[in-house]
């Protein structure tokens, strides 16, 4: 047998050199895990800097989203009011403070109801001809309140009001964030009203964004704490963005995904490097110990496996950090991998959908996902929507993001945009309904007309449009409150949606004005028979808290195709019926007929006259004289105005002064009249009074005490020589108001008369409570008397109940000599009429009164 030679140094050098290849590969697979550590942290900051640059980028579109709406949803409600036939008669042609502030057409309501602190009207030359700020009615310019240069804005609504478009924008108003919307002035779809040459008047409103608007919008659209900054006050690190227009900037806390991920994953690295450390340790100590090869190499393995490990952990724990879900599918659009953030963000389980198609989950509106993958996945940045139900039963929507695996398959991301999608949809709908009802607004209603149109209505299928106008709705505001207005306005909508089928509109145009579009109506009777149920429905008490309110509807109906067959016919068509049935008594409805047209043109050219004569002078009073029964002296005159119009000739005040009350032309004519009346009563005997006429409107409005105060310093009438003739309908407005306003006319020292005395149900009880002077029987009484009987009794009484309160009685309409005598028998004060004398002009009065006095 051969012996077997081993050297043993030669053993020993193998054991020294297995030992150093050992150590060497340790100490490469060593820096080969730092290199992988250090590569694995360069990602990680990578990845959390792009997830917090995402974010960033996410919220900066949201943010511009909700500050386009609150834009967007300015221009509207501005264009609403600028694109108005009688905002351009009252705001542009002239400026009636009246129609706009007193009676809240552009008035308080603009900023209680809408947030507009700020509302503005800029005539052609650039200057402010009238302000509403936070509600109170202010001589401010624009300029002085929004310091920027005004004349580019206005020359740029104009421009926009071409192409009936409104200007918003984002602006500094009074150091604060505020959006600016303006539009010029134009007739809108009214025929009648004429645009005239030149430069428009803009009407600008602007609303702050407050900081806790500004909070409250951000969070709407999931922004934390959004705020505006100065421009050189922004702070480092924090997100920003800067508004154009040099608006501002604004800042947001962000919620750092790329943050929150680092501090997840940070620590799990650090331990795993903290366990391959010692692992090496081990590794290295046994190494040295044995000497041996297969021990290094078998450690260098396991070490090996180990880094792989974690390498897979660490990235699942990044994916998994991630807002979003990963997602892979087969050629066959089969799911081969679903992250575990699946399982959390649908309440699904994902190990169920392995092997399931992607269109047994997921739905998109672009058909089935299949198709789509074939058609546009292989684009870069392709995204599609998609919907699907969640584990509890909700629909849900997500964004799919999609790249393509060459031969594999395709993968990408989902991610949840529910919220997203609901806001948008949460925008369009209040962009079509009205916010306060829920009803379908001016717009939508449009929109819904026209489409019934397109289906062409016939003679026996017509389409109804009903125009319907709450009567007496003005006192529930003004007595009880705009919450309660509000609370009868949604109960009015409900009545009127349920006696409506599903296929008809109801819609809120704006204060108590509704419209109602109803198809297949078969004849008019049908149409009566809606009315009458309508007007029934609403007539209903209505219980706010301890109170019980009624109020009444007036409806205007056009239909199509017999009336017209064109949207803005249709609706004017029913404007104008409802404004004869407002005439005809309201409480009614009419039908649109040819004639009514003509008659509201003929009315409001007749207006259009007023408005010419009050400027140019065409009114004139007449004085008919008051005599004392007992001694037939001459006791005082009462100036009855008259309209010497260039083409109709003389008018009548029952011809122009319902206009006057309706279209605020009352307080001009009224202070025409008041002041001519005493100027020319200046001239005559202390002993000789005048009388003046005043309308109920003026006790609504138009500071009445302060302006007989002002005409009576101008033209230094004795206040006791001026007596101011009221009836009943005075005090059934608002009795309180009422007398108010008659103790501080009393206060000046003039007279107050109730006139028509007897016409009204309950003049007993005001003679009673209000401040009256004297009274004036209405003439009704004074037609049937004579001096053998007739009413004789009535006017006894009355005069009875005069001397019982200590009030001057005065007869109208004398117009015989037996009415003067019986007048006398029951110891009547005072007459006039046609018998004693006819009205007369100035000079006229002045020789009469000339010559009683010599």
């Amino acid at each position: 047998m051969e012996k077997l030679n081993i050297d043993p140094k030669s053993l020993l050098k193998g054991k020294v050199s297995n030992l150093s290849t050992a150590r060497a590969y340790l100490l490469a697979c060593s820096l080969l895990l730092l290199a992988m550590f250090l590569l694995v942290g360069v990602l990680l900051v990578s990845i959390a800097a792009h997830l917090n640059h995402d974010a960033g980028e996410h919220t900066r579109i949201d943010i511009e989203n909700a500050l386009q709406s609150v834009e967007k949803v300015a221009a509207s409600t501005v264009k609403d009011y600028a694109f108005w036939g009688d905002a351009y008669i009252h705001l542009h042609q002239q400026v009636d403070v009246d129609w706009a502030f007193a009676r809240q057409n552009l008035g308080s309501t603009l900023f209680t109801d809408l947030g507009f602190e700020g509302v503005f009207v800029v005539d052609a030359s650039g200057r402010t001809v009238y302000s509403v700020i936070e509600g109170q009615l202010q001589a401010v310019a624009v300029q002085d309140w929004l310091p920027m240069p005004i004349e580019p804005l206005l020359a740029q609504a104009r421009e926009a009001a071409v192409n009936g478009q409104a200007l918003s924008r984002l602006v500094q108003a009074d150091g604060t964030l505020a959006v600016l919307a303006a539009a010029a002035l134009t007739p809108g779809i009214d025929p009648n009203v004429k645009a005239e040459a030149g430069p428009a008047a803009v009407l600008i409103f602007i609303a702050k964004l407050a900081p806790q608007r500004l909070v409250a919008l951000g969070q709407e659209f999931g922004v934390q704490d959004l705020r505006v900054v100065p421009a050189g006050g922004v702070a480092a690190g924090v997100l920003s963005l800067s508004l154009r227009d040099n608006a501002g900037v604004v800042q947001w806390t962000s919620d750092d995904p790329g943050h929150q991920l680092l501090v997840l994953v940070v620590p799990l690295v650090i331990v795993a490097g903290l366990i391959f450390t010692l692992m090496a340790w081990v590794i290295q100590r046994r190494s040295t110990a044995a000497a041996r090869v297969m021990d290094s190499n078998y450690a260098t393995l396991q070490a090996s496996r180990a880094a792989l490990a974690v390498s897979e952990e660490r990235f699942r724990d990044v994916a998994e950090a991630a807002s979003d879900w990963i997602w892979e599918v087969d050629t066959q659009l089969r799911f081969t991998y679903l992250s575990e953030r699946f399982d959390v963000i649908t309440g699904l389980v994902g190990a169920k959908w392995l092997g399931l198609a992607a269109d047994d989950l997921l739905t998109s509106d672009q058909g089935l996902l299949s198709a789509w993958f074939k058609d546009h996945a292989r684009r870069p940045n392709a995204i599609v929507q998609c919907s699907y139900l969640c584990g509890g039963g909700e629909l849900r929507i997500c964004r799919l993001s999609v790249r393509e695996i060459p031969g594999q398959g395709y993968r990408g991301t989902a991610s949840d945009i529910t919220e997203e999608v609901e806001a948008r949809r949460r925008i369009e709908y209040l962009s079509q309904h009205d916010a306060l009802t829920g009803l379908a607004n001016r717009t939508r209603m449009q929109e819904f007309l026209e489409g019934k149109l397109k289906a062409v209505p016939t003679l026996e299928r017509p389409l109804v449009m009903l125009s319907i106008d709450l009567d007496r709705f003005k006192p529930v505001n003004d007595l009880l409150g705009h919450a309660a207005g509000d609370d009868v306005l949604n109960q009015v909508s409900r009545r009127l949606q349920g006696c409506l089928r599903g296929d008809d509109l109801v819609a809120r145009i704006g204060g108590d004005e509704f419209m109602l579009v109803v198809a297949d109506m078969s004849s008019p009777l049908e149409v009566e028979s809606l009315c009458r149920r309508l007007i029934d429905g609403i007539e209903q008490p209505f219980y706010l808290a301890e109170h019980e309110v009624f109020i009444s509807a007036s409806i205007g109906i056009a239909m199509a195709p017999a009336d017209a067959i064109q949207a803005e016919e249709l609706l004017r068509y029913a404007d104008i019926a409802l404004y004869e049935a407002k005439d005809g008594g309201r409480n009614t409805w009419r039908f649109y007929a040819g004639d009514m047209n003509a008659r509201i043109i003929e009315r409001r050219q007749l207006e259009a006259d007023l408005r010419q004569a009050i400027k140019n002078g065409e009114l004139r009073l007449d004085y008919q004289p008051r005599y004392r029964i007992e001694d037939k002296r001459l006791a005082g005159a009462e100036a009855l105005v008259r309209w010497q119009h260039p083409r109709r000739g003389l008018l009548g005040p029952d011809v122009f002064i319902p206009i006057a009350e309706e279209t605020g032309l009352i307080l001009p004519l009224s202070n025409w009249v008041l002041y001519t009346a005493c100027r020319a009563a200046a001239g005559w005997p202390e002993e000789v009074m005048i009388s003046v006429n005043l309308s109920s409107t003026e006790f609504q409005r138009g500071h009445l005490v302060a302006r007989v105060k002002a005409v009576l310093v101008e033209t230094g009438l004795n206040p006791a020589r001026l007596e101011l003739e009221l009836t009943e309908s005075v005090m059934l407005n608002d009795e309180k108001v009422a007398l108010n306003i008659m103790q501080g006319l009393k206060a000046l020292g003039v007279r107050l008369l109730m006139d028509d005395f007897g016409t009204g149900y309950s003049s007993l009880s005001y003679l009673r409570s209000f401040p009256f002077d004297g009274l004036k029987i209405d003439r009704s009484f004074i037609r049937g008397l004579n001096a053998s009987g007739g009413d004789q009794s009535i006017i006894q009484a009355i005069v009875g109940l005069g001397r019982a309160l200590s009030l001057t009685v005065t007869a109208e309409g004398v117009e015989t000599i037996d009415q003067l005598k019986a007048l006398k028998d029951v110891q009547c004060d005072e007459a006039q009429g046609f018998y004693l004398s006819v009205p007369m002009n100035a000079q006229a009065i002045g020789e009469l009164i000339a010559g009683c006095t010599d």
